[in-house]
């Protein structure tokens, strides 16, 4: 098999720890594998499959004889990307930068693989939120038209990165241990108020626009449309961040043009790839952030009719984001490529 040589940048992140764990489970065929980061985690040596690895610090001239770019996410794509494409690489981005751009696919392998080819140097990996809850949606969209989508996400602390899951750590041993908690970091290291975390729930991810919604909520509603290119559709979303280490769930409501049977939904969701039917109510048997943590596949569950509109049904979905929320939909996009001969 033609191998290729990867760059990962933000390698030493979780996002980008998790690019090496499934290069390794995957057996992704890279040749020459450079690890790039910002010039604060330079110099640091990762052990990646019995070789030991220096992090460059990333420049514009990192990317030089790199097919593949995984992009890990953060300020740094914007700066970087321009570089990698005009060096020859196929970025992979995992930020939001690209992700509204008309000439930037936005994609979800198993949804909309046909995007790819439209790609002019940049693919974009959606937001992951938007990719957990489009694994049990867009078998749904092929069974019948979707006239309107009410989601409301329960978000892992590990969507806000390794110091937000230090301080929920840290706020439970202050909390068990009878000493105030300090609140450092969520919603947002950067905002001016901060709320603790452990045993409560906030309604706030990414900042507030002009119409109230956040900007999480807004990335579900115009993603959604664009994976699906479909303009129509109605979405309103509401994204929560809630005291669990790793995984997001997601309840979601859907209403149809037509009728769409519960038992339909099951059979169409199972049979889709990387989507897991986990439901059985009479067993006590759905899906749960502590179940998904650390595993590929997407589980849905509660799948029940929606007795207040004609033709609705909800649903309940959990999935890991790191993995099939960032790092691994990022290489299934790539895997994609290669099968497909379009490096």
């Amino acid at each position: 098999m033609k191998k290729y040589n990867v760059a990962i940048l933000g390698a030493t992140g979780a996002v980008g720890q998790e690019f090496l764990r499934l290069i390794e489970e995957r057996e992704f065929p890279f040749a020459e594998l450079k690890l790039l980061a910002s010039k604060r985690s330079a110099g640091k040596v990762i052990s990646f499959m019995g070789k030991d690895y220096t992090v460059e610090e990333a420049t514009n001239d990192s990317f030089e004889n790199v097919q593949i770019a995984l992009f890990a996410g953060g300020a740094a794509s914007k700066t970087f990307a321009p570089a990698a494409v005009k060096a020859g690489a196929v970025v992979i981005d995992n930020s939001s930068a690209f992700r509204m751009d008309p000439e930037v696919p936005l994609v979800v392998p198993e949804v909309n693989p046909q995007a790819i080819a439209r790609h002019k140097g940049i693919i974009a990996n959606p937001n992951c939120s938007t990719i957990i809850m489009m694994m049990a949606l867009k078998p749904l969209y092929d069974v019948a038209k979707i006239k309107r989508i009410v989601v409301s996400t329960y978000q892992a602390v590990s969507g806000g990165g390794k110091e937000a899951m230090a301080e929920l750590e840290q706020q439970v041993d202050d909390i068990v241990a009878g000493r105030e908690p300090q609140a450092h970091i969520l919603p947002g290291a950067k905002f001016p108020k901060h709320y603790q975390i452990a045993f409560n729930l906030i309604p706030q991810i990414d900042v507030f626009y002009d119409n109230l919604y956040t900007k999480e909520e807004m990335k579900m509603v115009n993603e959604t449309r664009k994976i699906l290119e479909d303009d129509s559709l109605r979405i309103t979303a509401t994204t929560v961040r809630v005291p669990v280490y790793r995984s997001h769930a997601e309840s979601v409501n859907v209403e149809f043009e037509d009728e769409v049977s519960v038992e339909a939904a099951r059979k169409a969701i199972d049979a889709f790839p990387g989507a897991v039917v986990k439901d059985n109510p009479a067993e006590q048997v759905y899906p749960m952030p502590l179940f998904t943590s650390g595993k590929n596949d997407v589980e849905v569950g509660r799948i029940r009719k929606d007795e207040s509109i004609e033709h609705g049904l909800n649903f309940w979905v959990c999935g890991d984001q790191i993995r099939k929320g960032a790092a691994l939909n990022a290489l299934q996009i790539a895997e994609y490529m290669i099968a497909h001969d379009m490096f």
